[in-house]
């Protein structure tokens, strides 16, 4: 067998295990039933179907228009993929209909051949216009940190340009081309535009451009941007010409235009997101016009330490994240320690010109707290690491800034002062800021197992423990209790306490572990008593500890409290003892079933099907099968007016449970 022939055969390999673990429920969970059955509808639409080196599927599928459609699973339950129709919802009948025909063409042996690169369907799958005009992806990140990076176009085919397309072209005579050329500006105005606007760049008119440019960002970003989702209707603001124009303007070396532009971008940009409701769409499109302006920053006639901090100004005012992407900046080697030390004095000035915040409320304190973040930042850029200690103690004497100063203590060595500072940043934050408190606590615990204090880390744990129980709590509890062997009566003491409230401690309840050097205090006000006992939190440890009988005892307890709604703790206890006490697993999803049904809502008669197959599968097992069948006849006839019920339980009835795709 010669190389490609293996190749081939180890990619078709890929491709049969990628579908021999899918069953049709993973589809119908992954896409919904609805669209679970449009796409099998749609399996006869599917054509050119081939593959990818990694084995994603690809396929073009017809329904109102060609769509385009690639698929991978893999083999963990992740489905990723692609598709040029305008469903946004999730995934779209076509996805569904290039896996089911996949799995179709293998069932006759019959082989899915590798997508030919220079085949029409590869260029329309990365014909990813978001792309075309330079945007940067993961793998551009050095590039954009180069000093002086070739301009698109030099060197190589410019990205945009289709080798079929000049192909075509290069047989033309000059005449032939010139008469193209001016038909098709003609009969497309996008192109004559664009065609004035290279003549005007050729000849050092860049003005008319700015102002054109300029007069677009205005219009776009005066735009309403909102989209409805569920009616697939809205505004989306098109970033596309201002996005491709601010890139030819840095190519043609006008970068101060760039900047100058862009700044204007950034403050209407920021005004128009603050109003949209658009799942995030035009701050991306924004976000990307601005990766243009940063990539111009580095090349504008403002000195370098001015660009860093224009750059980190934007930062600073960046709510929704459009300069996620400035490090590239940061990173450029242009850049040396003068430029960053002139940078920090700038910061510190502004810092010390800042007042002082009357509280320690994070809203207060956050723009002071990212301006140090920045000092500190430029600092260490800057050669100078021993300035970054004495400011951050001074910043935490006044009451602020206790976490970044007890970080930089230990990244130094000096454990005993990033105690000290952690106990009294502790004290000062908890009553309004507790999430700084808790972070300092979290730190006084790391330094406790890095000296080796195991009780004293172990204190710290269930401290966490009964200020927020929870399962990943315990864990911790329970591996720290066990290192220093006093587990079974921490677990004894903390069972009680999630029993009656009464936390260890005192003579009333000895306790093996020390007390932590820092604590919540008792407030003095009284406040309303915690609701215990703690089922919910019971039944979580019992079914960690695998003990069904408990488990199930704890259920009941906490089946007979007054409760609303659908509880996910439920089905925690459904799953848990489905084999060990299968009369209550079935009781919990036929409670559901019909607390579902009783929504009146067709999402909701899918999900209850989801659980009328769970107990298939227990009646099953259990040789009941017929009883399940009862249940179903039941239900149709207390919900026989639901006629979209009716047809999820037809579906139930016609399908084998577990159906694989091969």
């Amino acid at each position: 067998m010669d190389d490609s022939a293996s190749q081939r055969s180890c990619r078709m390999q890929d491709i049969r295990t990628m579908l021999q673990g899918l069953t049709v429920d993973d589809l119908k969970e992954w896409g919904g039933t609805k669209i679970y059955n449009r796409g099998r509808d749609y399996i006869g639409a599917v054509d050119e179907l081939s593959s990818l080196e990694d084995g994603t599927l690809v396929a073009r599928v017809s329904g109102t228009d060609e769509y385009v459609t690639s698929v991978k699973h893999d083999g963990n339950g992740e489905f990723s993929y692609t598709c040029t129709c305008p469903y946004v919802d999730g995934p779209c009948k076509h996805a569904v209909a290039v896996v089911l025909a996949a799995a179709a063409q293998l069932k006759k042996h019959k082989e899915i051949p590798i997508l030919d690169p220079a085949a029409d369907l590869y260029l329309e799958l990365f014909d990813d216009g978001g792309n075309d005009e330079g945007g940067l992806e993961d793998d551009d990140e050095e590039e954009f940190a180069k000093d002086d990076p070739e301009p698109a176009g030099r060197g190589s085919l410019p990205k945009g340009r289709s080798p079929q397309v000049e192909k075509l072209l290069a047989g033309k005579s000059h005449e032939e081309l010139l008469g193209l050329l001016s038909e098709v500006a003609t009969e497309y105005p996008e192109v004559g535009r664009r065609l004035r606007e290279a003549v005007q760049l050729q000849n050092g008119q860049v003005e008319p451009l700015v102002r054109s440019l300029r007069k677009e960002i205005r219009r776009v970003t005066a735009e309403e941007a909102w989209y409805n989702p569920w009616r697939h209707e809205g505004n989306l603001p098109d970033y596309s010409r201002v996005e491709k124009q601010l890139r030819t303007l840095l190519t043609n070396g006008h970068a101060d235009a760039v900047l100058e532009l862009g700044e204007e971008l950034f403050r209407r940009g920021n005004a128009q997101i603050e109003q949209s409701n658009d799942e995030g769409a035009t701050a991306e499109a924004i976000a990307s016009c601005l990766e243009v302006v940063l990539q111009a920053v580095p090349h504008t006639t403002i000195a370098p330490p001015k660009q860093l901090l224009w750059v980190i100004d934007r930062c600073l005012d960046d709510q929704f994240g459009l300069l996620d992407r400035a490090d590239g900046v940061f990173k450029n080697s242009r850049y040396v320690e003068c430029h960053w030390r002139e940078v920090a004095d700038v910061l510190e000035e502004r810092l010390r010109a800042l007042p002082a915040p009357r509280s320690g409320r994070f809203s207060e304190n956050y723009r002071r707290d990212s301006l140090v973040a920045w000092l500190l930042d430029a600092r260490r850029r800057g050669g100078q690491p021993e300035r970054v200690i004495p400011l951050l103690e001074k910043e935490a004497a006044a009451g602020r800034s206790f976490e970044l100063l007890v970080d930089a203590l230990l990244a130094a060595g000096e454990r005993e002062r990033a105690r000290r500072w952690c106990i009294t940043g502790h004290a000062r934050t908890i009553a309004e800021s507790p999430g700084i408190a808790a972070g300092l606590k979290d730190r006084l615990c790391r330094i406790a197992v890095e000296e080796k204090n195991f009780p004293l880390a172990a204190a710290y744990h269930a401290d966490d423990f009964f200020e927020r129980p929870s399962e990943q709590g315990y864990k911790e509890l329970r591996r720290s209790a066990e290192k220093i062997k006093v587990w079974p009566v921490v677990r004894e003491r903390t069972l009680a306490w999630l029993r009656d409230g009464r936390r260890p401690g005192g003579a009333e309840t000895p306790w093996p572990l020390p007390e932590p050097e820092v604590k919540r205090p008792q407030p003095r006000d009284p406040r309303p008593r915690e609701s215990f006992p703690k089922l919910e939190m019971l039944i979580e440890i019992a079914i960690l500890e695998k003990s069904n009988d408990d488990v199930v005892a704890l259920y009941r307890e906490l089946d007979a409290t007054k409760r609303w709604g659908r509880q996910e703790i439920d089905q925690q206890v459904a799953r848990a003892v489905a084999e060990s006490h299968p009369e209550v697993a079935l009781g919990v999803w036929k409670k559901l079933v019909d607390g579902l049904i009783a929504e009146v809502k067709p999402r909701a008669y899918e999900e209850a099907v989801k659980y009328l197959k769970l107990m298939r599968s227990v009646y099953t097992k259990g040789g009941r099968l017929p009883e399940w069948q009862g249940l179903l006849v039941s239900l149709r006839n207390q919900h026989k007016a639901k006629r979209r019920l009716m047809q999820e339980l037809d579906g139930l009835v016609k399908e084998k449970s577990e159906v694989k795709l091969l």
